[in-house]
């Protein structure tokens, strides 16, 4: 009788553990079915270092305008939804200074600046990023090639801001 309560017990333990996995994985491939992703690239570092503009792609920068936390250069086939980036136009040589000012800020917060290339929820490149690596940035795709970008939380940039 004893064998047959543990065994029940186990059981019970056993399909209740499997049904809290499987919801949980289940949840996490439904919530992630529209997030592309940011994947290092030394390319991309070594482009917007040499200052080469795609002229493809609409740029936008994050933070403040001397030293942006982030640029983002998204193909001009997409829509950028976010009121915390804001729009540049650069000329070659003002990408050289930014991404300078941006190396040396880095810098002194013992960081590196990298280049990543930004994919959709398809794994198809559709922009580039540069900046400290940070975790927590998430990229949104919608329907309608609209792109929503959560940014990291204000604690990762402390050093970068100067605080």
């Amino acid at each position: 009788m004893t064998m047959t309560i543990i065994t029940k017990s186990r059981l019970l333990l056993i399909t209740l553990l499997l049904f809290i996995l499987l919801s949980i994985v289940a949840c996490a491939s439904l919530s992630g079915k529209n997030f592309g992703k940011l994947v290092p690239n030394a390319d991309v570092t070594t482009a917007l270092n040499k200052a080469e503009i795609n002229p493809n792609y609409d740029y936008y920068i994050t933070g403040s305008d001397y030293f942006p936390r982030s640029i983002l250069g998204l193909d001009k086939s997409y829509i950028f939804d976010s009121v915390l980036w804001k729009k540049v136009e650069f000329k070659p040589e003002e990408l050289k200074e930014l991404t300078v000012r941006m190396q040396q800020r880095a810098i002194n917060c013992r960081r590196g600046e990298f280049g990543f290339v930004v994919l959709d929820n398809k794994d198809k490149q559709i922009g580039i990023w540069y900046s400290i690596l940070v975790p927590g940035m998430s990229i949104k795709v919608l329907d309608d090639r609209k792109i929503i970008v959560y940014p990291p939380n204000d604690e990762q940039y402390k050093c970068y801001d100067d605080q």
